[in-house]
């Protein structure tokens, strides 16, 4: 194993220029560099691969310049400038918005308007006084230029009914689940966990979700893989993905659509996203795998956010007897539980079961069946009973008496809904 100092040695140019890009003042820059390397140095002995040594190294270096704008709440980082996303252009850093965008492609008379309206906040009267014309003139231009700025506008206005082909079914189709007596087949699971698409280029899918027990379709996600991308030195692909109909918790700026942009690493051994970005308030807001707490409760997974394990068999964790589940207490708790024939959409698949038990949020358990391809035939969600049940509120089996019930380790855990992929039906998006 390489020493401390050597692997420093090898990455010592990144941390400076990580540390001295979020702190402005040299002399502050290098006592927190210096922080840093002593942090990195004591808690050298728990670094379990020398391969993650940068990430690691930056991580508390991270962390570090958190600290100093905690400690010093005057000092402002440049990346957290509120009023726009700072790009690169020819003209050096710019702040780039949506609305501002929209705006220059407008023409002058509609842009005139819309700044006097909106900006200047003036009424539609002193509107008219100003530029000498008609009240009526200025109703039918701004009533003009509003329909071309919804027009140009790159994202969905609240509440707007968003107009696409949908390859799923509205109502989700009866399907069986039947146990088999042979044993289960190891898979290739190569999907990034709770998004189903494989992150390799040229990829594509849409997969929705079905309320039960009205079977609707509710939140329906269209994805495509675009690109590589380089996220701190890592290599990832770039997936474009659509949410529209999204559910409360996933969407953006109160509309119920959301488009967001990750980068997903696949390896030999696990697949994991390295960074998330979505524009909110006409920001583009960027979270990465170094960030910490404000990225792995939503985005990471699996210790030291290593991903899910790719190669998958079963591992004796997870027992499971029809609607009996044992499992072992331990952390990030995924395990084969069996093999099921899977008859839907007129289609019947041989699959593994692979269940998830808490592991992206206490109270929450999942199925999700594979077919040999490592690919999702069916996912089925299950809160326990009093997952985020506050008090004087009704538990999830009195909110749903009709659905399926879970046993594991004696606790009740309530299906709640399912998702399905367009692979079932044969109609990849084109």
């Amino acid at each position: 194993m390489e020493s401390f100092e050597s692997l420093l040695e090898t990455h010592r140019g990144a941390v400076e220029r990580f540390v001295r890009w979020r702190i402005g003042n040299r002399e502050d820059a290098e006592d927190i560099l210096q922080e840093t390397y002593l942090a990195a140095f004591r808690r050298f002995h728990q670094l379990r691969s020398q391969d993650s040594f940068k990430a690691w190294m930056l991580s508390i270096a991270r962390n570090k310049c958190a600290d100093h704008y905690r400690e010093r709440p005057e000092a402002v980082p440049l990346e957290e400038v509120p009023e726009g996303a700072l790009v690169q252009s020819r003209y050096g850093l710019r702040e780039e918005s949506p609305v501002a965008d929209t705006l220059d492609a407008l023409g002058e008379r509609e842009r005139e308007m819309l700044l006097l309206y909106y900006f200047e906040e003036l009424k539609q009267e002193e509107i008219a006084r100003r530029l000498q014309i008609p009240l009526g003139t200025v109703k039918s231009r701004l009533y003009a230029a509003k329909k071309q700025f919804r027009k140009h506008y790159p994202c969905p206005p609240k509440g707007e009914t968003i107009m696409l082909k949908k390859t799923l079914p509205e109502i989700m189709p009866e399907y069986r689940i039947i146990p088999r007596t042979e044993s289960a087949f190891p898979v290739v699971w190569e999907e990034l966990m709770g998004w189903f698409i494989v992150p390799k280029e040229g990829e594509k899918l849409a997969w929705a979700m079905y309320d039960f027990p009205e079977r609707k379709r509710g939140e329906y996600v269209e994805l495509t893989c675009s690109g590589r991308a380089e996220i701190h030195g890592i290599q990832g692909t770039v997936i474009r993905a659509k949410e529209y109909d999204a559910m409360p918790c996933n969407r953006i700026d109160g509309t119920n659509f959301a488009a967001r942009t990750f980068v997903a690493q696949l390896t030999d051994t696990h697949c994991r996203i390295l960074a998330e970005s979505h524009r909110s308030g006409g920001v583009e807001r960027l979270h990465t795998f170094l960030d910490g707490e404000d990225f792995l409760p939503n985005w990471g997974f699996g210790e030291d956010n290593c991903g899910n394990e790719i190669h998958i068999s079963p591992k004796g964790d997870i027992q499971r007897e029809g609607d009996r589940i044992t499992a072992k207490e331990k952390p990030f708790l995924l395990d084969v539980v069996g093999r099921y024939t899977v008859e839907i959409g007129g289609k019947s698949c041989d699959t593994v079961c692979v269940m998830d038990i808490e592991t992206y949020d206490a109270g929450v358990a999942t199925e999700q069946f594979l077919d040999r391809e490592g690919r999702t035939v069916l996912w089925r969600r299950f809160n326990r009973d009093d997952w985020q049940v506050k008090a004087g509120d009704r538990t999830w089996s009195q909110r749903l008496p009709e659905n399926e019930v879970l046993w594991i380790n004696g606790v009740k855990y309530v299906h709640w809904y399912d998702c399905i992929t367009d692979r079932i039906f044969g109609t990849p998006i084109l």
